[in-house]
C-alpha cells in the first residue's frame, strides 16, 4: 500500500510529523512517486528515466534530515545517511564517498533477512520448541534398535518376538507421552526458568588480512574476510541457560537455517537500485567558500571529495560484498546550511547533478507553537509518555506552550539560530526539576499542570542573562 501514494498522500503523511516546509515536501513528494511511476513504465523507458536529485538549502534544525528520513519510511526503502565531511579524496586515510553505497546494500539486506526472518518465525519457533524439548526428555532411540535386546537371550517369548519388542515399545510410548506433557508446558510457559544444556554456534575468530594500504578496497577486503571466515569451521559449544534464554539464543540462528541468503542478496540489490535513498548531510563543508577552488583551510581534498561524488551521483558501477550496485537509479538527497559557503561554490558539475533546489524557511514563534502541539511525536507528548510510566499525569496549558515557543524563538534570534532544536533545551530546563522528584516527591497518580506562570518562573533567567545563553544549546 505504502508504495501507491500519491503526492498529496504523501505530503499529509509528512505533515503528520514535520511543520511547516510545503515546497520542500512537494518535492520529495513528487520524487518518490516517480520511483513507482519509473518502475510502471515501458521496459525500454525504464533505463533512460534518471531520477531528479534534490538539494535542500537551510539553517540547522529546520527538518532538513527529518524529511529525508520519513520519506524513506513511507517509500518502504532502503535508506542510508551520510556526512559528507566524513568523506576524504581517494589517496588520503579515511572514508571513500563508495562507502555510502556499500552501507547502502548493507541496510538493503539487513531489512529484508529481518522481514524474510520475520516470515520464517513460525516454523522456527516449532524447531526451537523441539531442540528445548530434546534438552529436556530426550527421545529414546527407535523400538527396532531396541529391540536388538532379544538376540542377545533376554527372553524371546514362544513366538519369537511379541514379548522382545512389548517393553521397548511401551517405553517409548511413555517417553512420547511424557514429551508430549512437557511439550504442552513449555508452551504454557511453565518451564521457563528450568536450565538446561544446549549447543550454541560459537562466533569465529575474526579473520584479519595484512597488506599495504591502498593495495585493495573495502569491499574486497570485506569480502575475502568473509571468504576466509566461511572457510574455517564452525563450532558448537555447551551452554547452560534456563529455557527462556535459550529460546532467545536458538530463535535467529533456526531462522537463519530456513531463509535462502543467495535470493535475499539478489533481491536486496535490486532494492537497492531501483529504490534506494542516500540522504548526503553537511553537503556545503565541501564546498570551497571563495568559489575559487581554494578552501583556505585544513580540508585540502574537499574539491577532492566533490569529483569523487560525481561519478556516484551520475551513475556507476559499485563493488560491494554482496554484489554490483549501479548507482543510476538511486535518489540522492542532499542537504547544507549554506552559512559560509553558497551553493555555487560547489564546482559545476555537481550543481548540474542536483537540478531541483529547494529552501527550506527559518522557523517563526508559531511554528514553534505547532511543533510543540501538532506532531504525533511532539516533544510534550514526549514528556507525557515518560512521566506515564511513572503513573503521573503531565498536561500543559495553551498560554504555555505559546510562552515557550516565545522563549525559544526569542534565544534563538539573539544568540545563535539552531531551529527546532532550541526546544529541547528550552523543555529540558523547564521540566528538569520536576523529572528530579518524580517518584521521590512527587508520588504516583500526581496531577502535574504546566502554567504560563510556571514557565516564566522556570525560564526568566533563561531569556535575562544572555551572556550565558550564548554558552546553552
Amino acid at each position: 500500500m505504502q508504495d501507491y501514494l500519491t503526492p498529496a498522500q504523501i505530503v499529509a503523511e509528512l505533515d503528520k510529523y514535520i511543520i511547516g516546509q510545503h515546497e520542500a515536501k512537494r518535492h520529495v513528494a513528487i520524487a518518490l512517486r516517480n520511483r513507482w511511476r519509473r518502475l510502471h513504465a515501458p521496459a525500454d523507458m525504464q533505463k533512460e528515466i534518471v531520477p531528479n536529485n534534490i538539494l535542500m538549502i537551510g539553517a540547522t534544525g529546520v527538518g532538513k534530515t527529518e524529511i529525508a528520513r520519513r520519506l524513506a519510511f513511507l517509500a518502504d526503502a532502503p535508506f542510508v545517511k551520510v556526512e559528507a565531511s566524513k568523506f576524504t579524496e581517494v589517496g588520503y586515510v579515511g572514508r571513500d564517498v563508495e562507502s555510502m553505497v556499500r552501507d547502502l546494500a548493507e541496510q538493503a539486506v539487513s531489512r529484508l533477512r529481518a522481514r524474510r526472518q520475520e516470515a520464517v518465525k513460525a516454523q522456527a519457533a516449532q524447531a526451537v520448541e523441539d531442540i528445548i524439548l530434546d534438552a529436556l526428555i530426550p527421545p529414546l532411540k527407535t523400538a527396532a534398535a531396541s529391540s536388538g535386546r532379544g538376540s542377545l537371550g533376554f527372553g524371546n517369548g514362544t513366538d519369537g518376538s511379541a514379548d522382545g519388542e512389548a517393553v521397548p515399545g511401551s517405553d517409548q510410548e511413555l517417553n512420547e507421552r511424557t514429551r508430549e506433557r512437557f511439550r504442552q508446558k513449555i508452551r504454557n510457559g511453565e518451564l521457563e526458568d528450568r536450565r538446561i544444556e544446549i549447543n550454541v554456534a560459537q562466533s569465529g575468530p575474526n579473520v584479519g588480512i595484512m597488506g599495504a594500504p591502498g593495495m585493495m578496497d573495502e569491499a574486497t577486503m570485506a569480502g575475502l574476510q568473509d571468504m576466509l571466515g566461511n572457510m574455517l569451521p564452525k563450532k558448537q559449544r555447551k551452554r547452560k541457560v534456563t529455557v527462556a534464554e535459550a529460546r532467545r539464543a536458538l530463535l535467529d540462528e533456526e531462522a537463519a537455517k530456513l531463509i535462502d541468503m543467495d535470493e535475499i542478496k539478489e533481491e536486496a540489490i535490486r532494492q537497492a537500485e531501483n529504490s534506494g535513498i542516500i540522504f548526503i548531510d553537511e553537503i556545503d563543508k565541501v564546498a570551497s567558500s571563495g568559489g575559487n577552488g581554494k578552501s583556505g583551510g585544513p580540508d585540502v581534498s574537499r574539491q577532492g571529495v566533490q569529483r569523487d561524488l560525481l561519478p556516484i551521483v551520475e551513475g556507476s558501477a559499485v563493488n560491494t560484498k554482496y554484489g554490483i550496485v549501479n548507482t543510476d537509479h538511486i535518489l540522492f538527497i542532499a542537504a547544507g546550511a549554506f552559512h559560509v559557503s553558497k551553493p555555487s561554490d560547489l564546482i559545476p558539475e555537481l550543481q548540474g547533478r542536483f537540478p531541483i533546489r529547494v529552501e527550506l524557511q527559518s522557523l517563526t514563534k508559531d511554528d514553534f507553537y505547532r511543533i510543540l502541539k501538532d506532531p504525533k511525536n511532539a516533544l510534550t507528548k514526549q514528556y507525557q509518555a515518560l512521566l506515564q510510566a511513572e503513573d503521573v499525569t503531565l498536561t500543559f496549558e495553551d498560554e504555555a506552550l505559546l510562552r515557550i515557543a516565545d522563549i525559544a524563538a526569542e534565544v534563538n534570534s539573539e544568540v545563535e539560530n539552531i531551529g527546532a532544536r532550541r526546544l529541547h533545551t528550552v523543555m529540558s530546563r523547564l521540566l528538569n526539576e520536576l523529572l528530579f522528584d518524580v517518584p521521590d516527591k512527587i508520588a504516583a497518580g500526581a496531577a502535574l499542570v504546566i502554567t504560563a506562570q510556571l514557565v516564566e518562573e522556570r525560564l526568566r533567567d533563561m531569556v535575562k542573562n544572555r551572556d550565558m545563553s550564548q554558552y546553552i544549546l
